[in-house]
């Protein structure tokens, strides 16, 4: 096939730092110090730095970031988790492995992210599925936002409702390391951030690797111990923890790549604005969501009020530089009707493309016991079925957005 286009291109992002990288990892070679040491503290000392955070500490994967936080707060068996349903499994999939409950709350129709509204009006017992559930509120612990897409949740509002009704905020910052909000960045905002450099990632490793930001320093304490199976000293296990250990090389490959963060960032945030300035051009563009976003029974389905030739752009809800944010588009996603058949236009072309998420979180399989229905979250189930996430990284071409944009239009038209 003829110049396809990846998704995503790392072999183009390496071959700009190879020689970093590889002086990197040599010096990790002729260390051999292979698990933790000092090119680990190094990396947790530079991201504490650029995040502004007081405590830092990398651990195996974003997945063992958000398991650590839960139980650094000693989350329990029959404990209520609030969180998003559009999201990675990982969210929830820590929540439900300590034995406890996740509790699914709609998004915002624009934003992509769990809805403050929502989550107030289910603490106040005001929604239906708050009367439904009759779940004890003494026994829901914390909230753990997503800012998903590289965009953050509205955490102002999140935050006054954990003062007020004394949870824990635990951030799920996977996706968003260098995200804004209100002039601060994400994963420092809450009591932890959760940061997973899965390769992917705006900040990817060369295989797993995450973090874990911590502001109480007691948590902190906790932290630092239950990663190293929950010993101090050595062979005294003060509890029982797991093991979650940064492996040195993929802390050292870090080291390079967090240099480059904000200029890769940068460079999505223009690649972002060329495919907004170009999909307005060939006239594909509905200028605001739907009504029915706002209270959606159809999931997106033929009888919604998003048009066949139109598409909605990425919303910056809080991202906007002029209010203090950034979204770093660690996926650039519209949200599109007929979205399957788009997609397999796109596959035809050779343009990489993905669903984030094809099924949200409370109508799966695995949560079917927890007595969710569709409609408890509407929005989650629409975007599902219309979303679909286009090319972007920071050495995309010009003529490779615009053959994307060319490509939907002709699919659409």
């Amino acid at each position: 096939m003829e110049n396809p286009i990846s998704l995503l291109d790392l072999e183009a992002q390496y071959e700009t730092i190879k020689v970093e990288i590889k002086e990197a990892i040599n010096q990790v070679l002729e260390s051999q110090s292979f698990i933790m040491g000092d090119f680990v503290k190094q990396f947790e000392k530079e991201v504490s730095d650029y995040c502004k955070s007081e405590h830092t500490f990398g651990c195996a994967s974003g997945s063992d970031a958000l398991l650590l936080a839960l139980m650094a707060i000693n989350i329990q068996p029959g404990d209520y988790v609030i969180t998003s349903p559009f999201t990675f499994f990982a969210t929830a999939g820590a929540v439900s492995r300590l034995g406890a409950i996740p509790i699914f709350i709609d998004i915002e129709a624009d934003s992509f992210n769990i809805d403050p509204n929502k989550v107030r009006e289910f603490l106040e017992g005001k929604d239906q599925l708050s009367k439904r559930l009759k779940i004890d509120q003494k026994k829901i612990k914390a909230i753990i936002p997503v800012h998903l897409y590289g965009q953050s949740a509205e955490m102002n509002p999140i935050l006054n409702l954990a003062d007020e009704f004394d949870l824990k905020v635990i951030e799920d910052a996977a996706q968003s390391i260098g995200t804004k909000y209100d002039n601060k960045l994400v994963g420092n905002l809450g009591d932890f951030g959760c940061f997973s450099f899965f390769p992917s990632k705006n900040l990817g490793a060369y295989g797993d690797a995450g973090l874990i930001t911590v502001k109480n320093p007691e948590l902190a304490k906790r932290v630092d111990i239950l990663r190293l199976h929950g010993a101090s000293p050595k062979y005294h296990h003060k509890y029982v923890g797991i093991n979650s250990r940064l492996d040195a090389i993929q802390a050292a490959i870090l080291s390079v790549k967090l240099k480059y963060l904000d200029e890769w960032s940068e460079n999505r945030r223009t690649i972002a604005k060329s495919y907004n300035t170009l999909f307005e051009e060939v006239g594909l563009v509905q200028e605001s969501a739907p009504s029915c976003f706002d209270n959606c029974l159809c999931f997106g389905q033929d009888d919604c009020e998003l048009l066949d030739s139109k598409i909605i752009l990425p919303k910056e809800t809080t991202g906007q530089e002029s209010e203090g944010g950034r979204h770093i588009y660690h996926q650039y996603t519209i949200r599109v009707k007929n979205r399957d058949r788009i997609q397999d236009q796109l596959n035809k072309e050779g343009i990489g493309s993905s669903v984030y998420y094809p099924l949200p979180l409370h109508i799966q399989e695995c949560f079917s016991n927890l007595g969710y229905k569709a409609e408890d979250c509407p929005r989650a189930v629409c975007a599902s079925n219309q979303a679909l996430s286009l090319p972007i990284y920071p050495e995309l071409k010009e003529d490779q957005i615009k053959k994307v944009v060319n490509t939907i239009a002709k699919a659409l038209n």
